[in-house]
């Protein structure tokens, strides 16, 4: 990843700024977080913090993933958040475009992951070691080249929306890990994350922000 790292050029899109918290919309092939080293030092959570110095990370959403992300602005907000994302009290919305056509409307994924050690950051299916990890879909519509889906994670294990619906037989299209032949050669990996649920951490009314995807 290192060699060919070449994050987008894009201004910050703020969806939502509060007392408490920031929400943007992450583009596809930044990192969250920096890397190991200087070439990897430019990220999301930095130019948040270039625009609101006491921004704090809750989460990430892998660089290939574009997409709603919440930072917060407080020490009470981030604990506040990260104890919502602990007991899976947020709910996440995505939208993938996955290669060819899912014969069923709805379904669940249940499927345990664990990191392929020799082939890390992939993970893959391991019903003896690996981590219970859950991800409804829905098709939204269908064609014999793809589907475009609406998935709900029901865990947050890593690269888990991209494992799952390989194990489908359906990889989401642009996927470089785990996408093959025709399906990789996309422009970005086809994965947004559209909405985000979760409580304010002052007061604790429920808020929903959502950022359409660009695919």
């Amino acid at each position: 990843m290192s060699s060919d790292y070449d994050p987008p050029d894009v201004p910050l899109a703020v969806l939502h700024e509060d007392h408490e918290v920031v929400l943007v919309d992450k583009p596809a092939g930044l990192l969250s977080v920096p890397g190991k080293g200087e070439h990897l030092a430019d990220c999301l959570l930095a130019r948040v913090q270039a625009a609101f110095p006491t921004a704090l990370l809750v989460h990430r959403l892998d660089r290939d993933t574009s997409g709603v992300m919440i930072f917060a602005l407080t020490p009470h907000a981030q604990r506040h958040l990260g104890l919502q994302f602990e007991k899976r009290q947020t709910r996440k919305t995505y939208v993938a475009r996955v290669a060819g056509r899912i014969a069923d409307k709805t379904g669940t994924v249940d499927l345990p992951l664990i990191v392929d050690w020799p082939n890390r950051p992939k993970q893959m299916v391991d019903h003896e070691n690996g981590k219970p990890a859950v991800t409804d879909w829905r098709v939204v519509r269908a064609s014999d080249a793809e589907t475009r889906v609406r998935l709900f994670p029901k865990t947050g294990r890593s690269h888990q929306l991209r494992v799952h619906m390989l194990a489908l037989g359906h990889p989401i299209l642009g996927d470089p890990f785990y996408a093959e032949g025709p399906a990789r050669a996309h422009p970005r990996m086809m994965l947004h994350s559209e909405t985000l649920q979760f409580r304010h951490p002052d007061g604790g009314r429920g808020m929903r922000i959502t950022a359409p995807a660009p695919f």
